[in-house]
């Protein structure tokens, strides 16, 4: 796909014509600031919009550039965002950059609503790039797609250089004494991610204080200490478009929301209760990740949760599918709680606007980057599209040619693919886990340490590796270390996993639940919970519930924004799974289950495996009134790693029964 020079919009980054919030006025002291009950935008102490018009002579394309706007060959790291918050001139930076993009005239193609409208709602042409015919009442997103990863990789480029320009804009306003400190910050920075798998620090929730904890901030900026709405809390409207947004209650939420405690327009979000059950659920996010990582080397099947049929039943799950999961859960949707709905990231039309939602997405795409290094010769293969999207039909067959719309590689109309996107590095930047990793085994051991030491804490193939760490031994084939687990056990001294049973020789069996169903049975978000046994009466009591073993969200759309996908995301089947293992290991620890033999753990699970469906709203809904919904426990056989830095082996299914 090609577009003349001519159609390609040019654009000046910021000309802020209606941006009368950053505009000449007196500077609030920060304790005057607090009686207010919403802040605003930072006030900069001068006439922001005759500023930046001087400032941006040049004009800045829609192309997205393969230098992320910093100096060529530039390439910095990516930081998870507690990090990031450590580095306080980064942070400032960043806090008032993403502001100032919040507070821009919702017209302006670069401003907040402008990038995040790419993706779903409000269905407008961005960068001149018009639908395919028929295709007006969607976003340009691909999702249940082969395209799924890659799409979204220029589309964090984009808004990382968009981000980035501000950025460096505004570091220009500090006296000349501070310049080059802040413009040296802008250099470091690039957009950071939220690890939703990892465990949260001893004395918070996965889900970060500087995200869920206050609308409001105080930053350091130019003008001083000042305290301004917090723009990784929430992004309101400005206007609210009911236009666009028709059906409530888009049409009455002036600001994105989390949890909200209704679906009338005096909503709030519910950011504790978000918290508490994404802390939940990470065990069994993390234990997804993990797996995903060890059995998942095909991309076809990692890459996209489109249900295709005939796979073996080893590869449910997606990359994809996991990201579900988060968006449900980071939108409350499905808590079980009657009063909680699901808000904006819990709805694919309407999910970018949330600012978590780029912090997420860079956290998948880190994912993704890790695991081209793991297995580096499985790229996309041509597969028919499944759904619509802005610029792409059902049944048209996309490979690794097929245009990342509408994200243009140069000023000639020409759009970045799957293969040109392929290199990150190109886009100036990489993660912590891939930097200084010479050569393509180093970086695949190194990758396989830090996937080990982030996410293996609660698969049994990991205690097996913490109990050698606890016996002295760093595992590996050097001197002092012996390559075979066995050789390093004895009665003495068995591997932790051991004290449970299910370890034979070098290889436990790891235990999942199979999940199919249409994705929009439910005319909306719902999620799939697991326990063994009764879970509490009061839905409050779940997220603390012990028996809980997992989740899988199924991450889907509102009648009014589903659009141009109506027919064909009706028909969709999606899948993924839950892990069962570790669940299955605390079981045995409370008494509640005799070992983890083949045949307790199915005796086990026929009687006490208890599923509860919950859809917007907290609505419980029976399995039977779900469309399409299939579950089926399954067994593996997983050899164990030999040292920290391999990954366990996945072997042939051993055990299955359907559920339904």
């Amino acid at each position: 796909m090609k577009l003349a020079m001519a159609s390609v919009i040019v654009l000046r980054l910021f000309i802020l014509a209606n941006l009368v919030t950053f505009c000449l006025g007196h500077h609030h002291h920060p304790h005057q600031q607090q009686q207010q009950l919403r802040p605003t935008a930072y006030n900069y102490g001068f006439d922001v919009h005759r500023r930046v018009k001087r400032q941006l002579a040049e004009p800045l394309t829609t192309v997205v550039r393969g230098d992320a706007g910093q100096q060529a060959g530039d390439v910095q790291v990516r930081r998870e965002i507690r990090e990031l918050e450590q580095d306080r001139d980064v942070w400032t930076l960043y806090l008032l950059g993403m502001s100032m993009m919040q507070f821009t005239d919702q017209t302006e193609p670069t401003s907040w609503y402008g990038i995040t409208g790419i993706h779903g709602m409000p269905h407008q042409t961005w960068g001149g790039v018009r639908p395919t015919p028929g295709n007006e009442e969607t976003g340009y997103c691909t999702h249940s797609s082969i395209l799924f990863p890659t799409w979204h990789r220029p589309y964090l480029a984009l808004y990382e250089q968009v981000l980035t320009n501000v950025m460096r804009m505004i570091a220009n306003w500090w006296p000349n004494d501070q310049k080059q400190r802040y413009l040296d910050a802008v250099q470091r920075f690039r957009i950071p991610y939220w690890d939703w798998a990892t465990y949260p620090p001893s004395d918070g929730s996965v889900l970060p204080t500087s995200v869920g904890g206050s609308p409001f901030v105080d930053v350091d900026g130019p003008n001083g200490v000042q305290r301004i709405a917090n723009p990784l809390f929430s992004y309101t409207f400005r206007p609210l478009n009911t236009t666009a947004f028709r059906q409530a209650p888009w049409n009455t939420w002036t600001e994105t929301l989390r949890g909200p405690t209704n679906w009338g327009p005096g909503a709030q979000s519910n950011n504790s209760m978000v918290a508490m059950t994404i802390d939940q659920n990470q065990r069994s996010l993390s234990q997804r990740l993990y797996i995903l990582f060890s059995n998942y080397g095909n991309y076809s099947r990692f890459s996209n949760n489109a249900w295709i049929p005939f796979v073996n039943n080893a590869s449910y799950d997606s990359l994809e599918s996991l990201h579900d999961t988060v968006h449900t859960l980071a939108g409350g949707g499905g808590m079980g709680m009657p009063n909680i709905q699901g808000g904006h990231m819990s709805f694919i039309p309407y999910s970018a606007f949330d600012p978590i939602f780029f912090l997420h997405h860079t956290m998948v795409d880190r994912i993704f980057a890790m695991w081209q290094t793991l297995y580096p010769q499985s790229w996309v293969t041509p597969t028919a599209a499944v759904l619509n999207s802005y610029t792409t039909s059902r049944g048209q067959i996309q490979d690794s040619q097929t245009p990342l719309t509408p994200f243009f590689a140069d000023a000639n109309g020409g759009f970045w693919t799957s293969d040109s996107v392929r290199d990150f590095t190109k886009f100036g930047y990489t993660y912590t886990e891939l930097t200084d990793l010479a050569g393509a085994s180093n970086a695949q051991a190194g990758v396989r340490r830090a996937i080990n030491r982030l996410y293996g804490a609660s698969s049994p193939a990991n205690m097996f590796l913490r109990e050698l760490r606890a016996q002295g031994i760093k595992g590996g084939r050097g001197k002092g270390a012996s390559s075979r687990i066995g050789q390093q056990s004895s009665s003495k001294h068995r591997p932790a996993g051991r004290e449970v049973g299910g370890l034979q020789d070098d290889s436990y069996r790891e235990w999942i639940v199979n999940i199919r169903a249409k994705k929009q049975a439910l005319n909306g978000p719902y999620s799939i919970y697991f326990f063994f046994g009764t879970p509490p009466e009061d839905k409050a009591d779940w997220v603390q519930a012990e028996n809980h073993v997992g989740a899988m969200g199924v991450f889907a759309a509102d009648g009014a924004g589903m659009g141009g996908m109506r027919e064909a995301m009706k028909e969709l089947e999606v899948s993924g799974t839950v892990p069962l293992t570790t669940g299955l290991i605390g079981a045995v620890k409370r008494g509640r289950l005799e070992g983890l033999s083949q045949g307790e753990v199915v005796k086990f699970l026929r009687e006490e495996l208890v599923v509860v469906v919950l859809g917007s709203g907290g609505r419980e809904y029976g399995v039977l009134d779900v469309e399409g919904l299939r579950l089926g426990v399954r067994s593996f056989s997983v050899k164990l790693p030999q040292s920290e830095d391999e990954l366990p082996v996945w072997g042939e299914e051993e055990v299955g029964f359907d559920l339904l």
